[in-house]
């Protein structure tokens, strides 16, 4: 067995932890288990669902809530949110599942200094503050705490995600994202009245709170990512620790503005503008910058404002860069995610595109020099922009998806069903795969194209790359390819990073043709 995200029961002597064995079948069995501390003896206390997390025990150990959820969802799709009571042998009694409606999805279960649940959800299409007054009582319906039109929860990613934490039973620290910004609040329990808190940053990773400050992890438009202990009462910030991307210039840094564009369907799409920036450097009055367009991966994921050290190197470069927040991004809602199931490869790539042509518009791109980047999931959707689109003079893929069915047929338990949702069921829908994947068109991708990716992919394997990169030197179409010897799926060695965007830079200057003249 594997054990994670675990919790102490102090007054039973034992653990609770999500655990994962190997099954019958092909798919390895979550459960929950209980673990007794003093013989080690494991025993199941939750079965059935596909997976589980976040175990959240009351301070008098009465109470255990827990999250499970069953394919084909993802837990930002629908999970069931769980309440047992221990009994004297600490063993959960009988849970009913308090939440178990398929378009809500909880986060983060957590007991208050109060005795009562909290918890995050979204059946009003926002990711909202949620509690239970009284768990003893079935016939208490859990009551809305706060009301803001924003997002409070994420995407279940990793275990241990949060957005609120506690100081003391009449105070919650939570923070909240509007149109993609993240700011901080303090919230009323009893009355849902929220205050807002003033900092410097505008991206949370994650909170924990004493009686007189808050942990975060934060960033903001001149901030690296950085550990800070923040006082609510008096502003104060302390930084404990923080990210290498400290040392820019500020006269060199460009500031995320925050865009929404027109795109297909009568719809609409987010993203993040940031304009060339660098005091040595000016260009000529008759020119418009080139323009980078980034797509981030998840793809359930989103681009946030924070100082990112990737697109201070392009902005401070003479490129305008465009984060697109595509339809299917988070921090915008329920709603907006939903928009890109069954659309994945269709309204990813369409929001690219508008959006490059929303700043050309605008005035602040050059139409004619303008590229596409993204790793990983960004990179289908780069890849997919390139080849069914003529909207991009060059682009690059780092580890990128060309092939739709290879990710169905070889990922792992938690994203095994994700595609379901994105394209369509697989393998009944096996035509709709090929139909999206780059890999079977790369006769009509016809622009400069940069792969980079590494060696040792298990994720994305290398071939996928080589195999596109080998299509379009045979049509001439100029390619170059970078294979990272040790690098599985990411970049995370400096040197790598280091020569992959030198390399990149002096794709683009030969692609662009800049600093010539």
């Amino acid at each position: 067995r594997r054990f994670a995200d675990m919790v102490v029961d102090d007054t039973h002597g034992c653990l609770f932890a999500v655990s994962e064995r190997a099954g019958d079948g092909a798919e390895p069995v979550n459960e929950l288990a209980r673990i007794d501390i003093k013989s080690g003896a494991v025993s199941v206390v939750a079965a059935g669902d596909d997976f589980y997390a976040a175990p959240a025990l009351s301070a008098d150990g009465r109470y255990l809530a827990w999250l499970g959820w069953r394919h084909p969802n993802m837990p930002w799709d629908a999970t069931i949110l769980y309440l047992a009571e221990l009994g004297a042998d600490g063993v959960p009694r009988a849970p009913r599942p308090l939440v178990k409606q398929p378009n809500q999805a909880v986060f983060q279960p957590a007991w208050g200094a109060d005795g009562k649940l909290y918890f995050v959800n979204d059946p009003e299409g926002w990711w909202r503050l949620y509690c239970l007054d009284d768990p003893a009582n079935p016939a208490v319906r859990p009551r809305r705490v706060c009301g803001l039109a924003a997002e409070m929860g994420l995407p279940l990613w990793q275990f241990g995600m949060r957005t609120y934490a506690f100081q003391g039973p009449r105070r919650i620290i939570a923070t909240v994202c509007e149109r993609g910004l993240w700011r901080l609040v303090q919230i009323s329990p009893d009355s849902g009245e929220t205050r807002p808190i003033n900092s410097p940053y505008n991206t949370f990773a994650a909170i924990a709170a004493d009686e007189t400050q808050v942990a975060l992890v934060a960033a903001g438009p001149a901030q690296a990512d950085a550990v800070i202990a923040l006082n609510p009462a008096t502003g104060a910030i302390t930084r404990c620790s923080k990210a290498a991307a400290g040392g820019i210039p500020t006269d060199t840094l460009s500031a995320a503005q925050a865009v929404t564009f027109p795109t297909t369907d009568n719809d609409y799409a987010h993203g993040f503008y940031y304009a060339p920036r660098n005091p040595c450097y000016t260009g000529r009055d008759d020119e418009k910058p080139p323009l980078l367009v980034m797509t981030h991966g998840g793809p359930t994921a989103a681009a946030n404002a924070g100082l990112d050290a990737h697109i201070q190197f392009w902005s401070s470069r003479g490129f305008a860069i465009l984060a697109v927040n595509y339809r299917g991004s988070t921090g915008y809602g329920r709603a907006y995610r939903e928009k890109l199931k069954n659309n994945w490869g269709v309204h990813d790539v369409a929001d690219t595109v508008a959006g490059a042509r929303y700043l050309a518009d605008e005035g602040l791109a050059d139409p004619a020099r303008t590229a596409i980047r993204g790793s990983s999931a960004g990179g289908f959707t780069a890849l997919a922009a390139l080849t069914f689109t003529d909207a991009f003079a060059a682009g690059c893929s780092q580890y990128g998806i060309g092939d739709l069915e290879s990710l169905a047929r070889q990922t792992h338990k938690f994203e095994s069903r994700y595609l379901d949702r994105l394209i369509a069921p697989y393998p009944a829908e096996r035509a709709t795969y090929a139909q999206r994947s780059p890999i079977n068109h790369a006769a009509r991708l016809s622009c400069p194209v940069l792969f980079t990716h590494g060696a040792e992919d298990k994720v994305v394997p290398p071939a996928q790359a080589r195999a596109m990169a080998a299509a379009l030197r045979e049509k001439g179409v100029p390619v170059e390819l970078l294979i990272f010897p040790g690098e599985q799926h990411g970049f995370r060695r400096a040197d790598t990073i280091r020569r992959s965007l030198e390399a990149e830079l002096a794709f683009y200057k030969k692609v662009f043709g800049l600093g010539k003249g």
